[in-house]
C-alpha cells in the first residue's frame, strides 16, 4: 500500500506539531518543505510522519516531530544566524536549522551519519551546512562562536564548555536532567560571562555520547 506522502505530511504539521503549540508560521512552513521521509532510514520510510522516536542505529533516535517543532520555535531563527549543531542524526534538523537560519555547522562522531546526513542535504539542494566528524563533549574545539547552538541529544548538565561557545546575546537549546523526565531549556547568553536559563517543557530524550549521568552502584 502506497502512502499519501502529502497528506501524510499536513497531518503530521496539523494534528501533530500545531496541537503542541507549534504556532510559528515559519517553522510550520519549513517542517512542511523538508522532506522529512528522505531522511529517515529506508526501513521507517512510511513512519516518516508517525508521533514516534525512529531509531538510526548505535543507540541513537529521530527526535518526534512534535520536538523537533517545539525546539525549532523556541530557537527563533530569523535567517542570519551561525548555528552550530551538536548531534547530526539523520540530517532533518540540520536542513531544517539550515533553511531557517545563515549558516549551520553540524558535530557528528558517528562517521556513517555524517556520511548519509551529507548525501541527504545535497540531494535536498542544502548547500550552507558544514558536517564535521567529532566527538563533542570531551574533544571537538569550534574554530570560533555561535549565534545559536542546539543540542539534540540529552545531557545531564549542560557542559561548561557549550556554554562558551555562544556569543554574547546567543542562545542554546538543550535538554537536560534524569530520564524519564528531562526539562528542555534555553540558555540565554547576556554577556560578560552571565547565563538566563529559560524552561520550555518537560520531555525524554537519549544521551548524547559522554553527557550522561554517571553510574551508580549499590549493594
Amino acid at each position: 500500500m502506497t502512502m499519501n506522502l502529502e497528506l501524510a505530511r499536513q497531518n503530521m504539521i496539523e494534528n501533530q506539531v500545531r496541537s503542541w503549540e507549534v504556532l510559528d508560521p515559519r517553522v510550520l512552513d519549513v517542517m512542511g518543505r523538508v522532506r522529512r521521509e528522505d531522511f529517515v532510514p529506508d526501513a521507517y520510510r512510511n513512519l516518516a510522519f508517525a508521533d514516534l522516536a525512529l531509531p538510526l542505529g548505535h543507540g541513537e533516535s529521530m527526535m518526534k516531530p512534535v520536538l523537533e517543532g517545539r525546539m525549532l520555535q523556541a530557537l527563533n531563527l530569523t535567517g542570519t544566524e551561525d548555528v552550530l549543531e551538536i548531534g547530526t542524526g539523520s540530517g532533518f534538523v540540520t536542513a531544517c536549522l539550515a533553511t531557517l537560519s545563515r549558516r549551520v555547522a553540524s558535530v557528528e562522531m558517528h562517521a556513517e551519519f555524517t556520511a548519509r546526513a551529507g548525501e541527504r542535504l545535497r540531494a535536498a539542494s542544502i548547500e550552507n551546512v558544514e558536517l564535521i566528524h567529532a566527538e563533542a563533549v570531551n574533544e571537538y574545539q569550534p574554530g570560533g562562536v555561535f549565534d545559536v547552538i542546539v543540542v539534540t541529544g540529552a545531557v545531564v548538565e549542560v557542559p561548561a564548555r557549550f556554554s562558551r561557545w555562544l556569543k554574547p546575546g546567543g542562545r542554546m537549546f538543550a535538554v537536560r536532567g534524569h530520564a524519564p523526565i528531562m526539562e528542555a531549556v534555553l540558555l540565554h547568553h547576556e554577556g560578560d560571562g552571565r547565563y538566563r536559563e529559560e524552561s520550555l517543557f518537560e520531555t525524554d530524550l537519549p544521551y548524547l555520547k559522554n553527557a550522561q549521568p554517571e553510574s551508580r552502584f549499590t549493594l
